[in-house]
């Protein structure tokens, strides 16, 4: 980027850690109380389980499209992407708060607009950062991520305390006030300033078949991520059920909360560090143990102190998942693929992982209860953790041919 063109570094540092936190805490409003909230309008597991699997339904087929518009479309700023997007969940996420009594019908189609455009907004604000990294800018992704973490902490604590004095359905309000302010972070965010490629640079971007088939090592992680999330994911979208199974209410939730994001923030000191020592797919790999680990912490609590003294296993589990991921995608495919990659990532994670999660969540509550279900998740991301294993193998053996 040309440096006459290039904001101050420090602006955009700060200002994208104020991305991220809104992102985050935005993220909480309607997610964090999400099945308190669909328990108290009636919905049971297997029901909330579907909604839950349709917003990851609805990611996995946008990510891809959006990132896929972006390639193309380099003349388009991601941030009008970006907040288009929000814009249009806005509306969704005022429709769900003003229908209270709505059905199972109403509930799947606003969820979709949720999941297919505010969840799918977070891979392309990724990229936003990343044009600036790659550029040379040293904007901090991993602390941003570690402040969004924070943030996220930070609303689940108010959240708790609202939802305790007047109940589930004000967290749709908080919701909605975070969208409008995340919307205006996003359009205020300095669009990066891209010079015309070279012909020698120039590359018609792949679909994303293509760019699993050109890497089996990055493919087989992907495969990794996409079990290690299927069982990670319930941890948390899910907690309110192992809370109340060892002992807590849905009030004591958001202390919970408060615990498993705020001890993502420390890996965002940290992260730097680590990826210059063990690479982004070593980190990959060592996220999805300590995942599968607070798995196995949390099916053993006795009670409810148990399962906040399991929360800092999160520093080394999803708060290092997220970075890293990042990274990983950064570093594996090729520079005109890179929303797409960020997009296919998401799309594996939190988009047909998070969906195959809540499936497995909904069925194994109603069946046996949250001991099945954390029994379940743990061994998914026993096996993420495996495969990981084997496409790092796979990846230093063809290194050394």
């Amino acid at each position: 980027m040309t440096n006459h063109a290039a904001p101050s570094a420090r602006r955009l540092d700060y200002h994208y850690i104020a991305m991220q936190a809104g992102f985050w805490a935005m993220f909480a409003g309607v997610c964090a109380y999400q099945t308190a909230l669909l328990l108290n309008r009636g919905f049971s597991n297997s029901e909330i389980g579907l909604i839950t699997a349709v917003r990851c339904v609805a990611g996995i087929v946008s990510q891809p499209l959006l990132g896929g518009f972006a390639d193309r479309h380099p003349e388009v700023p991601l941030k009008v992407l970006v907040s288009g997007s929000l814009g249009v969940s806005l509306l969704a996420g005022l429709y769900y708060l003003l229908r209270p009594g709505m059905g199972l019908g109403e509930t799947v189609a606003v969820v979709l607009v949720l999941g297919g455009l505010e969840v799918s907004a977070y891979p392309l604000m990724d990229a936003m950062a990343i044009q600036f990294i790659n550029g040379g800018v040293p904007i901090r992704y991993s602390l941003g991520r570690g402040v969004g973490s924070m943030s996220y902490a930070v609303i689940c604590v108010g959240l708790g305390w609202i939802v305790g004095r007047w109940g589930v359905e004000y967290t749709l309000l908080v919701h909605t006030a975070l969208v409008v302010l995340e919307i205006a972070l996003v359009l205020t965010f300095p669009t990066y300033p891209a010079a015309p490629p070279s012909a020698a640079e120039v590359r018609k971007p792949q679909s994303a078949l293509a760019l699993l088939r050109r890497d089996p090592a990055f493919t087989l992680t992907l495969a990794g991520v996409l079990l290690g999330m299927t069982g990670v994911l319930p941890f948390s979208n899910f907690l309110v059920n192992v809370v109340v199974s060892r002992g807590g209410s849905e009030a004591d939730l958001g202390l919970a909360l408060f615990l498993m994001a705020g001890f993502e923030l420390p890996t965002g000191f940290l992260f730097q560090r680590l990826l210059r020592r063990f690479g982004s797919a070593r980190l990959l790999l060592v996220s999805l143990v300590f995942c599968a680990l607070k798995g196995a912490a949390l099916l053993a609590a006795p009670g409810y102190g148990a399962v906040l003294l399991a929360q800092p296993l999160q520093m080394l589990g999803y708060g290092l998942f997220t970075p890293a991921s990042v990274y990983y995608v950064n570093e594996s495919v090729p520079p005109a693929d890179r929303v797409r990659g960020q997009t296919v990532m998401m799309a594996a994670s939190n988009g047909l992982g998070g969906m195959l999660g809540s499936f497995l969540a909904g069925r194994t509550l109603d069946a046996g209860g949250a001991d099945l279900m954390l029994a379940c998740c743990t061994a998914c991301c026993c096996a993420g953790a495996l495969l990981c294993l084997l496409a790092l193998r796979q990846k230093s053996q063809g290194i050394s041919r």
